[in-house]
């Protein structure tokens, strides 16, 4: 192979690194959520050529505070099945690199966020990496409270959408909030029950009570995903949207909440996959549905 031809294939394997260094499908989930929060508080005609830069500003935060845990959880990675081939623990990337490109993420994203929104906004992102990727990071190791501290900055994009278009957090903002933050202990539990025997290798500690996969954590998913059936039900309560997504909202509230039904009886690793991809599709149809039926 011409020396040409070699720097053409190492500089589109550096590129495909860097790419999965990003966790596309995770970032654009939470540019997703600021975009719906953005649009959920924005009143008037719509300046899509604004919210594009907030969506692509929550997108290279996002990414950034997800390399930034990959960085710090280097080692740990390797000890697990499903992380073992990520681009830092076999050397792909060098911690230098991922780094400096981290860094440089960080202040695109900062960057056009300061330009396109407001100090508030530029705050509560800063807040969210930090306590992604150096509070909740380190704390996986040590109980359960890591869930708590996680789900704050993954509930956190809604609510900076809607003071991005806003300029304030109000009761409605941190309603969506609370949607959120509520979502996703069954969803981070759920993850964490599947990957149960890989977490421990690396002595992760998320399952609720003793850690264990029984009745109690199952409880737990249980009575947190109950919790969204009336929080989802404030957004028509206090006049932000209709009807209509109460009750669309409500029906995938009452199934997500029957799934979890089976995992209390059987304990078993398909019932928490369920739970995992039924979190997944929750959320979204949830936010569409407000979207939807807007007042």
């Amino acid at each position: 192979m011409r020396a040409m031809d070699l720097g053409i294939v190492t500089s589109a394997s550096k590129l495909k690194c860097y790419y999965e260094l990003l966790k596309f499908r995770l970032s654009f989930l939470v540019a997703f959520s600021c975009g719906f929060g953005y649009l959920l508080g924005h009143s008037g005609t719509v300046n899509w050529l604004h919210f594009a830069w907030l969506v692509l500003g929550g997108f290279l935060i996002s990414g950034a505070s997800i390399i930034f845990n990959q960085i710090i959880e280097k080692d740990l990675d390797k000890l697990m099945q499903r992380t073992k081939d990520r681009p830092l623990p076999t050397g792909r990337v060098t911690v230098n690199e991922a780094y400096q490109y981290a860094i440089l993420t960080a202040l695109a994203g900062f960057g056009i966020l300061a330009w396109q929104t407001n100090t508030l906004t530029v705050l509560l992102s800063l807040v969210s990496m930090i306590l992604y990727s150096f509070v909740y990071t380190p704390l996986k190791r040590v109980g359960p409270i890591a869930v708590f501290v996680g789900a704050i900055p993954g509930a956190l994009p809604p609510l900076l959408g809607w003071v991005a278009a806003t300029g304030t957090i109000s009761h409605e903002a941190l309603i969506i909030f609370g949607i959120q933050f509520i979502w996703q202990f069954p969803h981070f539990w759920a993850i964490a029950w599947v990957a149960d025997e890989d977490y421990k290798k690396a002595g992760f500690k998320l399952l609720p009570g003793g850690g264990k996969q029984d009745l109690n954590t199952a409880i737990n998913i249980m009575i947190y995903t109950l919790f969204l059936l009336p929080l989802g039900l404030l957004p028509t309560y206090f006049g932000l949207v209709g009807i209509t997504s109460g009750v669309v909202v409500t029906i995938c509230g009452a199934l997500f909440l029957s799934q979890t039904f089976s995992l209390m009886k059987d304990y078993s690793r398909r019932s928490a996959l369920k739970i995992m991809f039924g979190s997944f599709i929750y959320l979204p149809i949830v936010q569409i549905a407000y979207l939807l039926d807007k007042v």
